[in-house]
């Protein structure tokens, strides 16, 4: 409930007795806009709040970020968006590129190759070409799609059997649109920068607790004391019911859980674009709208149901470093057990392996959680006046960050 004028809350409560005053004392004191999270969406949120000269304060319950944001494959997925959300990504492609150039991060044109190995796949592919503007999705050969992952491995013996790089191919394509960042130091990059401009103010470890209203001013409660603001934006991805647990109920929001992985460096494997494959023509909506794409969901559970009964999307990307984060799985929850299950792991890695033709040394695993809903991929919602929250519940929080920032910003 919004409180009547001249008055404020306490513990919740109307008090009359609080002078005017108090309001005005507050408002002197507000920051244009605060924001709840300091994950990809919410930053995102802050660089284009800072471009537009407003003051801001981001408020992180963690000393740092380890969600969604870190645990990622760090692929800007700007082709495979379709309708409203391909709008957004290609908004957002303009404006990594900017505050990746304005805060110092990596972020690179690297595109996408999706692999092909099956005529079915190719299908798909082909497709989707003829739908985009010439030259977005560029269809290979097999030739081309090893040329465009550099040289990769040498020629190896595996067991006897002679392999060479990325093996069984018929084809592929490559995604022009398609960025490249780092998940590891992106978000902290970006956290730093926003750090060292004037009006901006991070607040770590400080959870919020609540929020109220007085005039034109939202008061943020927090565990490090109160908070104003003309604005706030809650982008806490999928823990949306933490704060408003009628709002996450009512969106259907749950948490997908996804299994992934950290390989070193095989000897020889240089690869600039994130890879795609066939469980990946099966997650994203452009190929998804695609006709040929029943056909391709049928040979997939007839030849690996495996994959699919584990929600795969095998793909991965090389870190400037050389080390390759592999992935990944989907299983949905609105808790999500803690517990990784080796063999979900030992199948995607398999398939990633026989894939690039090299072994892999696997370093780390972890568990991945993003918002997820068959209600809407997006979540944009004035809870009360003054007060928006933002959740990406379709796993491409950081493909679609700075565009849909850009349009709630532009909002104010």
């Amino acid at each position: 409930m919004i409180p009547l004028p001249g008055t404020a809350k306490v513990n919740g409560v109307n008090n009359p007795s609080t002078p005017t005053t108090a309001i005005a004392d507050n408002a002197r004191r507000a920051t244009d806009v605060v924001i709840i999270g300091a994950g990809i969406v919410g930053l995102a949120h802050a660089a284009h709040a800072v471009a537009n000269g407003l003051s801001v304060t981001i408020v992180e319950r963690d000393h740092h970020a380890i969600g969604a944001s870190v645990r990622n494959f760090g692929h800007c997925c700007i082709t495979a968006q379709s309708g409203e959300l391909y709008e957004l990504a290609q908004t957002s492609r303009k404006y990594w590129l900017e505050f990746a150039e304005r805060a110092g991060f990596w972020a690179a044109e690297a595109g996408a190759v999706v692999l092909a190995r099956t005529d079915a796949e190719l299908a798909v592919l082909r497709e989707l070409s003829a739908v985009r503007e010439p030259g977005q999705v560029q269809l290979l050969t097999a030739a081309d799609t090893r040329a465009r992952l550099g040289s990769g491995t040498e020629a190896m013996h595996d067991g006897g059997t002679h392999q060479g790089a990325w093996p069984g191919l018929v084809g592929g394509a490559f995604l022009r649109d398609d960025l490249r960042v780092d998940p590891r130091t992106t978000v902290a990059r970006l956290a730093e920068w926003l750090g060292r401009q004037p009006g901006v103010e991070l607040r770590w470890n400080t959870a919020a607790l609540g929020f109220s209203r007085e005039g034109e001013v939202t008061t943020v409660q927090t565990s490090r004391g109160e908070l104003y603001a003309k604005h706030v934006f809650v982008c806490v991805g999928h823990d949306v019911d933490y704060l408003f647990p009628d709002l996450a109920a009512e969106h259907r929001i749950q948490r997908c859980a996804l299994q992934m992985s950290f390989a070193a460096k095989p000897s020889g494997v240089e690869f600039a674009p994130a890879v795609l494959t066939a469980t990946s023509m099966l997650r994203y909506p452009a190929f998804t709208d695609m006709p040929a794409a029943a056909a391709l969901r049928d040979e997939v559970r007839a030849n690996q149901p495996g994959l699919l009964d584990i929600g795969a999307n095998v793909m991965f990307t090389q870190r400037p470093d050389g080390t390759i984060i592999l992935g990944d799985s989907h299983h949905y929850h609105p808790t999500a057990d803690p517990f990784l299950d080796e063999s979900v792991t030992r199948t995607l890695n398999s398939d990633i392996s026989s894939r690039i033709g090299a072994p892999l040394e696997i370093i780390q695993r972890w568990q991945g959680v993003y918002a997820s809903s068959d209600v809407a991929p997006l979540l944009v919602r004035d809870v009360q006046p003054g007060v928006t929250v933002v959740s990406v519940t379709s796993g491409v929080g950081m493909t679609l960050s700075f565009g849909l920032a850009h349009r709630n910003i532009s909002r104010l």
